[in-house]
């Protein structure tokens, strides 16, 4: 299932890519956030002020985990600030502790950039923080939809602004998603 899942989810796609078309603006700043990294560290988000900021919700064990490869690639060659959020919410497809999972993404895609304490993402009463903002049209400005699967992508841009929602089947360096960094 682990390799049929993304032909199954391109299929039955209708491309998954939703964006802010009224340019709305959040009525709760992303800025108000804080992560917790896996790391033990904390990173305020409004760190990354004046940067894009794209959010995907990770799995080690999915049909999508190889888009690691990709986002660090996306992290690299773009310089778009990238925050993975691991969490085992589908099908139990991230069972790994915080360290399990920073030394696989490390030793298995060469992952640099900050990975967040595993969490939950879907909405739920202990949804984090972030991904109850990302999925909340009354804090967000426009998007109510959680992720339907691991990879679910967020984009941000540089003023805060919750610009894109790209579903787990677009490739991190599809031209949709550079088009969307690059404008």
């Amino acid at each position: 299932m682990k390799i049929l899942y993304p032909i199954i989810m391109k299929r039955n796609s209708n491309k998954g890519i939703y964006f802010n078309k009224q340019h709305a603006q959040p009525a709760i700043s992303i800025y108000n956030f804080s992560v917790e990294l896996n790391n033990g560290k904390t990173e305020n988000l409004s760190s990354f002020k004046g940067k894009k900021l794209m959010i995907v919700n990770t799995a080690s064990n999915c049909g999508y985990t190889n888009q690691y490869e990709n986002l660090e690639k996306l992290y690299k060659q773009y310089n778009v600030a990238i925050i993975g959020f691991p969490a085992n919410d589908f099908h139990e497809q991230e069972k790994g502790n915080d360290e399990a999972i920073a030394e696989f993404c490390k030793v298995n895609y060469g992952v640099t950039f900050p990975l967040a304490k595993k969490s939950v993402v879907i909405k739920k009463p202990n949804q984090n923080k972030v991904f109850e903002w990302l999925s909340n049209e009354h804090e967000n400005g426009w998007l109510n939809k959680a992720p339907v699967w691991n990879f679910t992508k967020y984009l941000i841009n540089e003023e805060g602004m919750l610009t894109h929602y790209f579903e787990p089947g677009i490739d991190p360096l599809s031209k949709e998603i550079i088009n969307a960094i690059q404008s």
